[in-house]
């Protein structure tokens, strides 16, 4: 076990540490241990394996979640967010600050990816940020921290796989992400208000007013995102949709929000398109690389295997979760969220469930680890993406995001010893 192992693991390091695409690492990993260490047919296989991945219905959600935030990013609709929330957060210690991560909180529930919420508020807030006085650090921290809500917070595309691959119902997994994500945002936002009600330099003293009439009128700019947000989630929570059918509403949604607010032009909508098939294309290629390793791996027995030792070890539950912590931390420094799932599940998962775990905690517990893996280098997306906004050395933006680096990592914790904050809207939408 040890030699086969131990090849796969080399051969796969070094081709992605060579610069070869995640998927083609992966297939070239799978197809020559295969090639090497057994007599099976390696094309076959590779071309079962392959269609097996991606003929899959509930991947049809996938182009038209990103498709939604594409249109979203492109369109006044994200500015209009920044301006609804503007005159709410004036009384809370931090004020502006707040906008990151409520905003952030919002786009995820129509956007589905961490990097493009981080993106997507950070081409709002940051500059008016700086203009404004806020402290620099904690703007960018709250920033990488409250993007990380776009893997949690439904619709998640991250979630959408993690259901495909682990064969759970799409819809209770989105229930499941709700609470632990409002519970992020809630860490993030009280994080705030302590550093600056210790230190109230790193905010400006100056409160901005807003009578009646412009609180009315911000409501009314918020309402674009939030009808998109109440007919997704309100269709698949009501069981009006599955998760698929509630995508296609928000991909026409956006549309015809962008039309109603005139911003509808021709060269949004094949730059949507465009990212969506860039990004939709690159994932899926990905899934299909790793569904191929996940066979050749069970044709040449390691998840048995590595799962007897595991089991021999005599792990107890709570320290088996520590050690796989830290083993998809470890992972985060070097490969994106959905290359860890596709990669490992076939191992993990039978793992967690022996020890007694909820299949569908396990898939909140992974993104929550994962999304440590985004403000974490050398290959922190959220990092990359704060860096390009702002210029700033990637180091800088790193030590900036550390604290919420560690309310992630609280939120973990917190999961794991009371899994009721994951399971308690699915039990009852099961119920």
């Amino acid at each position: 076990m040890n030699v086969t192992l131990v090849t796969v693991i080399v051969l796969l390091f070094w081709l992605l540490g060579s610069g070869v695409w995640i998927a083609m690492s992966l297939m070239a990993t799978a197809g020559i241990s295969m090639q090497v260490l057994t007599s099976m047919p390696v094309a076959k296989i590779w071309a079962q394996a392959m269609w097996n991945s991606l003929n899959s219905w509930s991947l049809a959600a996938l182009p038209m979640f990103i498709f939604l935030g594409e249109m979203i990013l492109r369109t006044r609709m994200s500015d209009l967010l920044f301006e609804g929330l503007r005159p709410f957060v004036q009384i809370i210690p931090g004020r502006l600050l707040h906008i990151n991560i409520l905003g952030s909180a919002i786009f995820a529930a129509v956007s589905g990816s961490s990097p493009a919420t981080a993106a997507t508020i950070g081409k709002i807030t940051l500059r008016q940020l700086k203009e404004d006085g806020y402290d620099k650090q904690l703007s960018h921290g709250s920033l990488a921290g409250a993007g990380t809500l776009g893997l949690l917070i439904p619709p998640s595309i991250v979630l959408i796989i993690y259901g495909v691959l682990a064969e759970e119902s799409i819809g209770q997994l989105f229930m499941a992400g709700v609470m632990p994500g409002l519970m992020v945002a809630g860490l993030c936002m009280s994080y705030v208000i302590v550093r600056v009600l210790l230190n109230p330099a790193l905010a400006p003293v100056k409160r901005e007013t807003f009578d009646l009439k412009a609180k009315f009128r911000a409501v009314v700019k918020l309402l674009p995102v939030s009808t998109l947000i109440l007919f997704i989630l309100g269709s698949i929570y009501s069981g009006l949709a599955t998760p698929s059918e509630a995508a296609a509403v928000g991909a026409v949604g956006s549309v015809i929000a962008a039309a109603l607010l005139g911003d509808l032009k021709w060269s949004n909508l094949v730059e949507a398109m465009k990212g969506t098939i860039k990004t939709s294309a690159m994932i899926c290629f990905i899934i299909a690389g790793a569904s191929f390793l996940a066979v050749a791996m069970g044709y040449l027995k390691l998840p048995a295997q590595v799962a007897a030792f595991i089991g021999s070890l005599g792990l107890s539950p709570y320290m088996l979760i520590a050690i796989l912590t830290l083993f998809y931390m470890f992972l985060g420094f070097f490969l994106d969220g959905i290359s860890m799932i596709v990669m490992t599940l076939p191992i993990t998962l039978p793992l967690v469930v022996q020890a007694g775990f909820n299949p569908v905690w396990f898939g909140i517990f992974l993104t929550l680890v994962i999304e440590v893996g985004q403000i974490t280098p050398p290959v922190g997306f959220n990092l990359f993406v704060i860096q390009g906004l702002t210029g700033e050395r990637l180091e800088t933006v790193a030590m900036a995001a550390v604290p919420f680096f560690l309310l992630i990592f609280l939120a973990v914790i917190l999961i794991t010893l009371f899994p009721t904050i994951v399971m308690i809207l699915p039990m009852q939408m099961a119920g």
